[in-house]
């Protein structure tokens, strides 16, 4: 019974965070540019935040098999990808050095604090989110499995052709 209601709960709390806009937080970019998460857009189109660090194995295998087909996805949706960091501050001067060696194109964000994560309601990493082009959450999910990454290109595909 116990597990029933903590399952419904879960699904409850996924079903508010999808169609939800998101929350305002002040970030800063791997550049050191003030972002306002509730102004992340892609000009109409949709987008894709990852929640990762540094030390996350999957979150890097995730991260990397989309940088292998993202020039394909860009070129065919417009779609952009947003990778968040949670990396605490004695750990954030890892993620340039990580980003750059991997050579992934992404908008990065600094969440040191773990701010923009909790206010996404994120527990487990990797975390990605599909973000339509009015700004609304549209889908959400934890962990990576290997060629998981289809999956978003096809929700990606299935909003742009609505």
């Amino acid at each position: 019974m116990k597990r029933t209601l903590l399952l419904s709960a879960l699904l409850l709390a996924g079903i508010a965070v999808a169609h939800a806009q998101l929350p305002s937080v002040s970030l800063k970019s791997i550049d050191g540019k003030t972002v306002d998460t509730a102004k992340l857009e892609n000009g109409g189109k949709p987008f894709i935040i990852s929640f990762f660090a540094t030390w996350c194995k999957p979150c890097n295998r995730e991260l990397n098999a989309i940088h292998e087909v993202y020039p394909d996805w860009q070129d065919e949706t417009g779609v952009k990808v947003v990778a968040v960091s949670i990396d605490q501050a004695q750990n954030i001067q890892k993620v340039k050095p990580l980003v750059d060696s991997n050579g992934w194109e992404y908008e990065v964000l600094l969440d040191p604090n773990g701010d923009f994560k909790r206010a996404m309601g994120v527990n487990m990493i990797p975390h990605v989110f599909i973000v339509d082009g009015e700004g609304k959450i549209v889908e959400s999910r934890s962990g990576y499995t290997e060629g998981g990454e289809a999956h978003l290109i096809e929700k990606v595909r299935e909003l742009l052709a609505k």
